[in-house]
């Protein structure tokens, strides 16, 4: 599956911003899907995944209850909200597509990935 991921920018901490991941190529609804961040010098990390139909989600514990991960399976789009941003949030986000019928937190879980989109928070 392809993906293109969209929607970051600079947002001042606290504030907020909804990124978007479209997919394309294949049956979206058969894929979990997830989120990591990458910050400069720093190992791609898991931030967020959602099941198949939306169901079940699962966040890394410094995003809980900050970001809420979300698709539209008629729009092959996940989503990720992101609220009460902080500096640390800093990184370029990527979404990506697991064929794993499972929740997969590790990089090597996920097949496909999107190019990636900044997300800046100034202090």
């Amino acid at each position: 599956v392809q993906l293109q991921a969209s929607g970051g920018g600079l947002v001042q901490a606290g504030g907020f911003l909804r990124l978007s991941c479209a997919a394309s190529g294949r049956t979206f609804s058969g894929y979990r899907m997830g989120w990591f961040r990458q910050a400069p010098g720093k190992e791609r990390e898991f931030v967020a995944a959602i099941s198949r139909s939306g169901g079940s989600t699962y966040y890394t514990d410094s995003v809980k209850g900050r970001f809420t991960i979300s698709r539209d399976n008629a729009k092959n789009t996940v989503y990720l909200q992101m609220n009460s941003l902080k500096p640390e949030d800093t990184a370029v986000y990527y979404c990506a597509s697991s064929v794993l019928d499972r929740t997969e937190i590790t990089v090597r879980g996920y097949d496909d990935w999107g190019q990636g989109t900044q997300l800046t928070v100034s202090s």
